[in-house]
């Protein structure tokens, strides 16, 4: 009664198992070189999208600052310009217009170095009130002794130490002679100068870091 299915398990026994091969795989990135996986393709667009609304952002508070804090921050002379014109303006779409115009021209500023401008014109910097801090009692040693100006002159060989010196002996002489404090003043000044040095508010270009290293 089974003769037909018998008959097919039989057959089924003879046929011969074909090997199952792998398709061959084929990389379609024509020109592809594995050096190319560790190459910096440089910033996405909506990155520097967002790097050029913060630097827009960054020049729209810099219009809001008063004058005598504005003054204190060492832009280049096209954005200050820039800056001032806006001020002048009247018309909500003109300066609107300007603020996009200051925010271009600020690109190729560095913005960490913009903000800490800022925080230092306004007085909210760590590092600037830190640093007027030292600049003071740093007078203060001078004024009554010299020893603490020849400590200066080692720790920073960079300064001018000759100016120091003169500044130190005119703001003594003005103490003693009950005159305004204005060498002492300008001792402050040069000192604080000393502690915390001006920034460069420039972006670093590649031949800059190369003189630099």
């Amino acid at each position: 009664m089974c003769k037909a299915p018998c008959a097919l398990r039989s057959h089924s026994r003879h046929i011969e198992r074909i090997p199952m091969t792998r398709k061959a795989f084929y990389d379609t990135r024509a020109g592809y070189d594995e050096e190319d996986e560790d190459e910096d393709l440089g910033p996405s667009k909506s990155e520097l999208k967002r790097q050029s609304e913060a630097m827009q952002k960054l020049g729209e508070e810099l219009t809001r600052m008063p004058p005598e804090q504005f003054a204190r921050i060492d832009l280049p002379e096209d954005i200050r310009d820039a800056i001032g014109e806006y001020a002048r303006m009247k018309s909500f779409g003109a300066k609107r217009r300007q603020l996009q115009l200051i925010g271009k021209l600020m690109r190729r500023l560095d913005g960490a170095a913009v903000r800490e401008a800022i925080e230092r014109a306004t007085g909210e910097s760590h590092a600037a009130v830190a640093a007027m801090h030292r600049a003071e009692k740093m007078r203060e040693a001078m004024l009554a002794g010299d020893a603490p100006v020849t400590a200066f002159a080692e720790a920073h060989p960079q300064a001018d130490i000759q100016r120091i010196r003169q500044l130190v002996r005119a703001a003594r002489k003005e103490a003693a002679e009950g005159k305004p404090p204005k060498s002492a003043r300008l001792l402050y000044k040069a000192l604080y100068e000393q502690e915390l040095p001006a920034l460069n508010l420039e972006k670093a270009t590649e031949s800059n870091s190369e003189e630099e290293s």
